[in-house]
C-alpha cells in the first residue's frame, strides 16, 4: 500500500463524507472487506478526487447522476451529503436529478429524488 496516498484519500475521504461515516465505514470493515476499504480510501479517495482537473463540488455532483444512472441507493445518499459538503445546493442536486430523469429513465430518478428527500431530512 502507498501509505502517503491513503493518508491524502482518508483526509479527502473525511472532508467529503465526514469522519464519522468514513469512521463507521473503516470500523466495520472486516478481513474479507478491509483490502476492498483500503482501496477505495487509496485510489478513489486518495487519486482520482485529488486530481486537479475537476473540483471536489464537480466530483460530486458527477457522483450523484452516476450513483443515479446505477441505482447504487447506499453510495448516493453517502453522497447528497458529500455534495452539500461540497457546497451543492438542494436546487443543484434537484437539476441534476431532474436530468437523470431523462438520461437515466424516470425510476432511477424517482428512487434519487426519495433517497435524496431523506437526507436532507435528516
Amino acid at each position: 500500500m502507498n501509505d502517503d496516498l491513503y493518508k491524502a484519500g482518508l483526509e479527502v475521504r473525511r472532508e467529503v463524507l465526514g469522519s464519522s461515516y468514513v469512521d463507521a465505514s473503516l470500523a466495520a470493515a472486516t478481513d474479507f472487506s478491509r483490502d476492498l476499504q483500503e482501496y477505495v480510501t487509496q485510489y478513489c479517495w486518495g487519486d482520482i478526487w485529488n486530481r486537479e482537473g475537476l473540483s471536489h463540488r464537480d466530483r460530486s455532483l458527477i457522483n450523484l447522476a452516476m450513483l443515479t444512472a446505477l441505482n447504487r441507493g447506499h453510495e448516493f445518499k453517502a453522497h447528497v451529503r458529500g455534495a452539500l459538503n461540497n457546497g451543492v445546493t438542494r436546487g443543484e442536486i434537484k437539476e441534476v436529478l431532474m436530468q437523470t430523469a431523462f438520461y437515466c429513465g424516470g425510476p432511477a430518478a424517482l428512487e434519487s429524488f426519495r433517497l435524496a428527500a431523506e437526507v436532507f431530512d435528516s
